[in-house]
Formats: structure tokens, sequence, C-alpha cells
């Protein structure tokens, strides 16, 4: 199968052996970042640094003054860990090298447009913010995220692109210094604690038939014995439970149109942007009330909508079953498999867990993350590519 390695600029630019040490591990492409979130990087093989510090969410490129003009929310350039044109100097080294290049491109999760411009945020039934998580349900969000799309995703040589987050952003968040496991929280409650009753998202429930102000005292009131301590259901049955069938059905349908029509718009500006064969993908999850980066989706819909998706499979790859069924001829399923031993990978297993998920029908793989890894992970997805 056709594999792909996520990988940083800054894993890149300032190594003059990164390109070839990625090339050599068998892949036939890479995923490159061209605008993503704050994040704090190990560099294991850089010879300048071992750890990059990207203090706000980017874009890694130059971003184009005409395009954002007059415009409140606006892309933020990076800073040192991503100077100048970082992305396209990247990209340039990894094509002289022989890969095959795409861009990784982070939607919907940004803490810095929701601490400069607080009422984009998610709000939860208690009235609490998520800054991290931009409510897709707003028209300025959609319309910043849109044109976000279109420019970050069809960067000068690029093949293709991969589109992170394009859907609701939730509680879920790998925070720093983060204090929420106190109270375990299954998928029912973490959906609950998910809705947004932003104005935009009242309005939205009005149009269900629902009372917004109703709807989050009946959030509080189902989530009060969790925060007791009493076990809930899982799945959906698990939120039916807690809110009501009629309740969780108008909230999952106000939700689940919002997202599927911001992501019909903006995989539409990518493409009217694009050249001709330009590969879109989305990292998606087949339950369309998940949250988060791999955002929840009707397989049969986004797959009618973009080129194919990019599933999570480390924890076994079973989520591409429900794609597999839906999927027309020719669209692309990758399983994305994390190869870093240290964030719960297994590159050991990689090639015999490749070949399960290609008996339940992914046609590429995708391995997070080869500027994280270390060299006895990189060794192992050498060996899983050659056998494969």
């Amino acid at each position: 199968m056709k594999a792909s390695a996520f990988v940083y600029p800054w894993d890149v630019n300032g190594d003059p052996w990164a390109p070839e040490r990625i090339a050599a591990l068998g892949v036939d492409q890479v995923t490159l970042a061209a605008a993503y979130h704050s994040t704090r990087a190990l560099t294991p093989r850089h010879p300048r640094h071992r750890v990059v510090t990207a203090g706000h969410a980017a874009v890694l490129y130059p971003p184009g003054d005409a395009r954002w003009e007059g415009r409140s929310l606006r892309p933020c350039p990076a800073g040192a860990w991503a100077p100048g044109d970082a992305y396209g100097e990247a990209a340039a080294a990894l094509t002289d090298a022989g890969l095959q290049v795409h861009t990784w491109v982070v939607l919907a999760h940004n803490s810095r447009l929701g601490t400069e411009h607080p009422d984009t945020s998610v709000v939860n039934a208690y009235g609490d913010r998520y800054p991290w998580a931009p409510c897709v349900a707003q028209p300025a969000t959609r319309a910043y995220l849109v044109e976000l799309a279109a420019e970050a995703a069809v960067r000068p040589g690029a093949h293709g692109t991969e589109l992170e987050s394009l859907g609701w952003y939730g509680l879920a968040h790998l925070h720093a210094h983060d204090k929420i496991a106190g109270v375990a929280l299954g998928d029912a409650a973490q959906y609950l604690m998910s809705l947004c009753f932003c104005p935009a998202c009242r309005a939205g429930y009005a149009a269900q038939g629902l009372d917004p102000v109703r709807l989050a005292d009946a959030v509080r009131a189902a989530l009060e014995p969790v925060w007791r301590g009493a076990p809930c259901d899982g799945g959906w049955a698990g939120v039916e439970k807690l809110l009501g069938e009629s309740l969780a059905a108008a909230t999952r349908a106000w939700r689940d149109d919002t997202a599927r029509s911001l992501q019909e718009t903006v995989v539409a500006a990518v493409r009217a942007a694009a050249p001709d064969g330009f590969q879109i993908l989305l990292h998606a999850d087949p339950v369309s009330y998940h949250c988060g980066a791999n955002a929840g989706v009707d397989p049969g819909h986004i797959l009618s909508v973009a080129d194919g998706v990019v599933v999570p499979c480390t924890g076994g790859a079973g989520l591409l079953t429900p794609f597999a069924e839906r999927a027309p001829e020719g669209a692309v399923l990758a399983a994305n498999f994390t190869v870093v031993s240290g964030m719960g990978g297994r590159p050991g297993t990689l090639a015999e867990d490749a070949a399960r998920a290609r008996t339940l029908g992914a046609t590429e793989l995708r391995l997070y993350h080869a500027g994280l890894a270390s060299d006895g992970d990189l060794a192992a997805v050498r060996e899983a590519l050659d056998d494969s």
C-alpha cells in the first residue's frame, strides 16, 4: 500500500539529512504541516535543537495579505519555530528527495483564536468557554475556516491535502498541565460537555424546536449524577439515557447538519483553488457525534464530498469498516498508525497491523510521525515497509 509519513517543517529545515532519511523509510509521500496548532515537539535527530515549542496556532508560510485584508479573523504567522516560508522550504527539500508532498492543515482547533476572540469559542452548558475549540456554527468562524483551508491546503507544488479538525471540537483536549481526569467522563458525558451554547448554537437549537435555556438546564441536570460518580452507558444510547431520546436527537441533528455543510463548503473551496487531480482527504471518525481532530462524519456523506478519509487505527482498525461499506470505487481509505513507541505506537507490529487494515478496506497507510519517532521506531518502520 502507498504510505505517507507525517512531518513538521522544523523536522526538515536546518537538517540536511532529514529528507533522505525520511525517503529511506520506504514511504511514497509526506504529509507536511502547513497550518498547525500550538505544540511542544521533540526533534531527536536535528543538529541544531532537540525540542521545538510552537507557542500558538499558526500558518507555517507567509499568509496572503490581500486574501485577509479587512478580516477580523485571520491566521497568525509562526514565530521563531517556523520563520518565513518554513513550509515551502521543507516542501522543496522533500520534493528533491523524491517524495510527493501533501499539506497537513489543522482547522477548528486554535487556542490563540479563542484567546484573542473569545466569542468564537464553544461555550458549554455551564457557560465555560473552550478557547481551543472554535464553534463551527458561527458564520464568521466558518468563513475564516473556509478561507484558511483554501490558502493553507493549496500550497505551491502540493499534490493534495489532509484536513484535520474539520468539524466540532469539544471538551477532550491535550491541554497544558491538564487536570480534568478527576471524574471519569464516558462517551455520553463527553458529548454533553461538548454541546455548545453560544448565540449561534442557541439559535440552531431553537430552529430544531428546542428552548435553548431549558436544554442547557436539561444538560446540567443529566450530568449531575456523573459528577457524583454515577456510571453512565456508552455510545449514543448513553446520550439518550442521560438527556432523553427527543432532546438528544434534536441536538445531534443541529450539529450533524452544521458539520456536514461546513465540510462541503471547505472541500468545494479547496477544489476551486487547487489544480486538477489535487487529492482532498479528511481526518475522520465514522461516528458523527464524536468531536476532535478526527472529526465525526457520516461515512457515506463524506465519501461523496471528499476523495477519502484518514482513519485512526492505532487502537485497532475497526473504524475503517463503516467507511469501507460506503466507499465508492477509487476512494482513499488511509489507515493512520502511530509509530512512536513513547506515544502508544507499536512500530514493531506495523506490518501485521497494516495487513489487518488492508483486509478491512484500507487502501493507504499514514505513519505518525517521522519527526517524533526514535531511531529504533524508524528502523521498525523501515523493516515493516520492506516486508509489505
